[in-house]
């Protein structure tokens, strides 16, 4: 119990202090304002989000096995909690009008809002894994075959904290389905190459091609369809796989050696 509480404590403090420090950064200097609009992307945005989530569930478990993980996961909760309070208090006009969490409270209930959410926040270490193998196995795949490479500037972002009224409970929501939406949208593109460009057949069962669709447009008019033959499958990619590797797909902008063009 004393390695519980006295991580929830330490947890609590050294992250309010970092949360702060992050809240206080604009305002300092313009410096301090092109910092803080460098934290809301990646990779700094990287940075931040595993400071604050992921790394002190490895460190805490490393020192204190599953009691530390929980005194974390506790102490990190309570520190999201209380800068809600503040910064609600801070926002008091704006919590008193139209909100998100208000309206859903009273279609669904409190308890079932909010055990929603938190329901949510269980993906987070999935999320933690798509980041990772963007970081560092995507790469292999540019230097190995030439697939298309990314700024992850352009997905890994945040932004929501610039819409006006957004505070406390449904920004922090909100920055979470943010991030987690870019994460989402990158790695579909990156898998969609992975299909595209080296299984281009499609699915035998029509649903599923119905289904994915909208995540891989180039089922449409880019594979070849169930009944083909191999010789259809290599034919397909001797089209669409140039000798300069210049990469271009059905649903996909011109895809060029280790660059994407718009």
């Amino acid at each position: 119990m004393n390695t519980f509480v006295t991580t929830c404590i330490t947890v609590v403090c050294v992250e309010s202090i970092m949360v702060l420090l992050l809240m206080s950064i604009p305002r300092l200097s313009f410096l301090s304002k092109t910092l803080s609009e460098a934290f809301t992307k990646a990779p700094l945005l990287d940075l931040i989000i595993s400071i604050l989530i992921w790394i002190p569930w490895l460190i805490s478990s490393m020192v204190s096995g599953w009691v530390g993980i929980a005194g974390t996961l506790v102490g990190q909760i309570i520190t999201m909690q209380l800068w809600i309070v503040y910064h609600e208090w801070t926002y008091r006009n704006a919590a008193q009008g139209p909100r998100i969490v208000s309206f859903l409270n009273q279609r669904f209930g409190w308890w079932r809002n909010h055990l929603g959410l938190w329901v949510t926040a269980m993906a987070l270490p999935v999320f933690f894994a798509i980041r990772l193998a963007q970081i560092f196995v995507y790469p292999f795949l540019i230097w190995l075959l030439g697939f298309p490479n990314y700024k992850h500037s352009d997905w890994i972002n945040v932004s929501r904290q610039k819409f006006e009224g957004l505070i406390g409970h449904d920004l922090i929501w909100c920055l979470y389905c943010d991030w987690m939406t870019g994460v989402y949208s990158l790695g579909a593109e990156m898998l969609r190459n992975v299909e595209s460009f080296w299984c281009p057949i499609r699915f035998y069962y029509g649903k599923k091609c119905e289904n994915c669709q909208i995540d891989f447009p180039d089922i449409e008019g880019g594979w070849v369809s169930a009944d083909s033959t191999m010789a259809d499958v290599v034919q397909t990619l001797q089209e669409h796989m140039p000798s300069d590797h210049s990469w271009s797909w059905f649903g996909h902008s011109k895809k060029l050696h280790g660059k994407e063009n718009h």
